[in-house]
This record gives structure tokens, C-alpha cells and sequence, in this order.
């Protein structure tokens, strides 16, 4: 299964945390005007597993940059889909400019995807060439390893839930997901998520909620805002995991808590 969707580049997000009982009708509202994604599983309520390995600096940098609200910021993640070895991993450059997201992705066969956990300069032949894209593709895997490198970031974190997504039919311009079940797990030195930690799963009052354009917000999804009284919130997977699994050095617990006050 390809796991690969249009919605690259530059966007904006809106998140929301919502109780449950709001699920069904709005998913019912964004109906008339998105469809299921097509990795959608109807056997499955229509959801399918997410998991990304964040990697982060020995001081967590990027996640007090988050917890800080800085308004330019970026991540470094390793996401996947299943647990199959000869499954992709997509290493992922997320970063905030301001109010906009931009994202650069590229398709790592899962093998490889240890080499360069383990500090390795990329190889084209450490990509997935099955999409037409391996120019932008490579240049994304050395732009991230390049900023590894910089920041001398290693695996930190799995952060996992289940994600029900929907999509404009034409183009993927909007999306729509509902995320639960997120967990946590240490990462332990292994890609195999099957070898890290138990998982934690970080309080969240209810499914994670994330509103995605590419251009002006839709009118559609203000109405749908405004009908169901939604408020906007901050909601970090990664930083919820990371202060669950107590994986904050013992010198920067003051500095979290202050943030956390702010």
C-alpha cells in the first residue's frame, strides 16, 4: 500500500480536541464535501494505524521549541504504516514558518531506514523509486540528515494512533482526521517498534482533531467550526508522549514546567 497522499508541501493546520460524541456528526457534515482517504479500512471504522519515531536532540530541543510556542520550528520523524519489514518508512522534515506548515517527505526503504538512525549519509539507492519523485525525494533524505546531524539528533520517541481521515475527491486540497488512541513508547535503539518500550498513553480529553488546507480556509469548515462551537488548542503528539514516558533530562524538568505555565 502506497500510504502516500498529495497533501505535501505547504499547508495550514487547525487542531481541536473533541469529545467522542462529536465524531459522528461531524464527520457526517464533512461528508458532503470530502470521502474517505483510500487507505480508509470500512472493516475498521474506516481508520488504519499511524506510527512516527521522533528524533530530537540530547537536550530535546525540538520539543522545548514546541513546548516554548516558538513560531519557526521544525521536526524530524521516521513515519510507517504497519509493522511489515518490507513496508517504506517516510522520513519527514515538518516545519513551522509562522501560521504555515511545510513538509518534505521522502519514501526510504525500511532496511536502510537503520542505517541511517544509526548516523549513515544517504545513498540513492536507500530510497523507494516507485513514485517518480527520487530527485525531490533524495533531496528531502539529505536536508534531514543534514539537520540530524546538525542538531546531533537520535531517535527519541514512537508515537502511534489510529487515524480516520478524509480527503477532497478531485485533488486532496482538504483533509479532515480524527485521531485517537495515541501511545507513546522509548525508543530503545531498534526500528522495530515491537522492541521498545510499553506503551504510555498521555491524557487527551477526547479525539484529536485536525482541520488541513492548502489555500484559504475553507467556508464550509468555518461554518462547520462555528455550528459545533469548536476551540482551537495546541496539541503536540510528540511533547504529550515525551512527558508521559518522563523522558525529560533531570537539568530541564524546571524549564518544562515553566513553559507549561506560560
Amino acid at each position: 500500500m502506497a500510504y502516500a497522499h498529495r497533501l505535501q508541501g505547504s499547508r495550514y493546520e487547525l487542531k481541536y480536541v473533541i469529545d467522542e460524541g462529536l465524531v459522528r456528526p461531524l464527520r457526517e457534515f464533512a461528508s458532503s464535501y470530502l470521502v474517505p482517504d483510500e487507505h480508509a479500512d470500512p472493516a475498521n471504522n474506516c481508520e488504519y494505524q499511524v506510527h512516527s519515531l521522533y528524533l530530537d536532540s540530547p537536550t530535546l530541543a525540538l520539543c522545548r521549541a514546541t513546548m516554548q510556542g516558538h513560531k519557526n520550528r521544525f521536526k524530524l520523524r521516521i513515519r510507517f504504516y504497519d509493522l511489515e519489514a518490507d513496508s517504506p518508512a517516510f522520513f519527514e522534515i515538518k516545519q513551522r514558518v509562522s501560521n504555515v506548515i511545510l513538509k518534505q517527505r521522502a519514501k526510504v526503504r525500511r532496511s536502510a531506514a537503520r542505517e541511517l538512525l544509526a548516523g549513515h549519509w544517504p545513498e540513492p539507492s536507500y530510497l523507494v523509486a516507485d513514485n517518480g519523485n527520487g530527485g525531490n525525494d533524495y533531496g528531502a533524505l539529505q536536508r534531514f540528515c543534514s539537520l540530524r546531524d546538525t542538531i546531533h539528533a537520535r531517535g527519541r520517541a514512537f508515537v502511534s494512533y489510529m487515524r480516520e481521515a478524509y480527503v477532497t475527491p478531485n485533488d486532496d486540497s482538504i483533509r479532515v482526521t480524527f485521531d485517537r488512541q495515541i501511545s507513546g513508547r522509548s525508543y530503545q535503539g531498534s526500528f522495530d517498534i515491537t522492541t521498545a518500550s510499553k506503551p504510555v498513553f498521555p491524557r487527551i480529553d477526547g479525539p484529536v482533531l485536525e482541520l488541513k488546507f492548502t489555500d484559504r480556509f475553507p467556508n464550509w469548515m468555518r461554518e462547520m467550526v462555528t455550528a459545533f462551537d469548536l476551540e482551537r488548542t495546541s496539541m503536540a503528539k510528540y511533547v504529550s508522549c515525551v512527558r508521559k514516558l518522563a523522558a525529560i533530562p533531570a537539568g530541564l524538568i524546571g524549564e518544562f514546567l515553566e513553559c507549561e505555565d506560560e
